[in-house]
């Protein structure tokens, strides 16, 4: 079994086609489909059904696949580790992030570090939690900056901080100028909320659920501009959490009082991932975040956003 043959595998198996692997892989077709029959030939097992042009992996494709990408990702880490074991401090670091935290939590720390790590090259890739689930098994990321806690004894995680919910409420809504509010205020109002997917749609929906109050979702949208453009509005009500509360024409934000009331975020990667210098950097930079932050400063109301 070789590694080129487990790389054209895995290259079938992403990109569904042997046409598409091949140009992926900077070969001719016929060598890359050789090479696939002589990895099944060693197996004596049929790993990818031939559809015309398209490909489907076989019961047996789908169980070899993530050895496969395993072995190649361990192959990657070796060497990286040996290379890390001298030189300067550089390198590329692919990092996964959800949208209810890449544009609040990240900007002027990708900043920071770029000033201060100019040899290392940090790629963003924003998507939902499952999405990064996946990528960072794939290997395709190297850390996923997500809401904690992630399910799955394969990954080791790193709590960044912690931070308050706000409601959400149209100025002229009675309990706009309280300095708080409690979700079982809010009962029976209509709620704006993310749609399925985003981790924080979860974390509003459990603490509802713990409140005993009920979450009448009136609307989905998978941006936060757009619910609270709806809000100002007067269309309904809604929870963001407190790196989102900023400055925003018709909406008011109130703390709610829960305690437990709160996200969790931080980074995630896989126990056996080797990490870098240039990754380990990363993850010290965005660890390190204080409440002196652009982004945590705006209002005297996260005093409660705690840090780690």
């Amino acid at each position: 079994m070789e590694l080129h043959q487990l790389r054209y595998f895995c290259a079938v198996a992403s990109t569904g086609s042997f046409t598409r692997a091949a140009e992926s892989a900077h070969v001719a077709q016929p060598s890359l489909s050789q090479q696939i029959r002589k990895l099944e030939d060693e197996l004596g097992v049929k790993l990818i059904d031939r559809l015309g042009r398209e490909t489907r992996l076989t019961t047996a494709g789908k169980r070899f696949l993530p050895r496969a990408q395993a072995i190649l990702k361990q192959v990657v880490d070796a060497k990286r580790e040996v290379e890390e074991t001298c030189g300067a401090l550089k390198g590329d670091v692919t990092l996964g992030v959800i949208p209810t935290i890449a544009p609040y939590f990240l900007p002027s720390r990708l900043a920071s570090f770029s000033v201060s790590h100019t040899d290392v090259r940090v790629r963003v890739i924003e998507e939902m939690t499952p999405t990064l689930i996946e990528l960072l098994h794939a290997g395709s990321i190297d850390l996923a900056l997500l809401a904690l806690p992630v399910g799955g004894r394969e990954f080791t995680a790193h709590e960044i901080g912690r931070e308050p919910l706000f409601a959400v409420l149209p100025e002229a809504h009675p309990l706009a100028p309280a300095r708080s509010v409690s979700l079982a205020d809010i009962d029976c109002e209509q709620f704006l909320l993310l749609k399925e997917g985003h981790c924080f749609r979860d974390t509003v929906i459990s603490a509802c659920k713990r409140a005993r109050v009920g979450c009448n979702v009136v609307f989905e949208s998978g941006q936060f501009a757009t619910i609270l453009a709806l809000v100002a509005a007067g269309v309904g009500v809604s929870v963001v959490p407190a790196m989102a509360v900023q400055p925003a024409a018709g909406c008011r934000f109130v703390r709610v009082q829960d305690a437990k009331a709160q996200r969790r975020f931080g980074l995630v990667h896989l126990k056996h991932h080797f990490l870098s210098r240039a990754q380990l950097a990363l993850l010290q930079e965005l660890r390190s975040s204080n409440s002196s932050k652009p982004n945590q400063s705006r209002s005297p109301a996260l005093a409660g956003f705690r840090h780690f």
